[in-house]
């Protein structure tokens, strides 16, 4: 089911994909990205291209919907984490706004939807 998961979330655009640890961060947009697997392995990007990432399907346990308060609007999410809780990937819902700074409701839908799909808790 992970890879079902992380297959929707690429097709929406404006997904920012983060891959976090202590001494590093990489940031990838789901804007025309592709999505493969193999054995436990997938692989979201492409090898060639500028950038791409590689995740041990064995390793995410769980995820869950997040909606956060920030001062100014809500940040939306998908968190995804290893079994003792650890988040190990991240996908923020981005551009949510209008210069109004007004939510579009039109990108809350996919996040809605993807939402009532998989429930606001899943395990893997």
């Amino acid at each position: 089911m992970l890879f079902e998961v992380l297959s929707d979330l690429i097709k929406i655009d404006d997904v920012l994909f983060i891959l976090k640890n202590n001494a590093a961060i990489s940031e990838i947009k789901s804007n025309s990205l592709n999505i493969r697997q193999k054995e436990k392995w997938i692989t979201i990007g492409d090898n060639d291209g500028p950038a791409h990432m590689h995740i041990n399907s064995e390793f995410i346990k769980s995820a869950k919907f997040v909606q956060e308060q920030k001062s100014e609007r809500i940040s939306f999410s998908i968190r995804f984490f290893d079994e003792t809780g650890d988040r190990i990937l991240a996908a923020f819902f981005t551009k949510m706004y209008d210069e109004s700074k007004k939510l579009i409701s039109e990108r809350k839908n996919f996040f809605d939807q993807l939402n009532q799909k998989y429930t606001s808790k899943i395990q893997f």
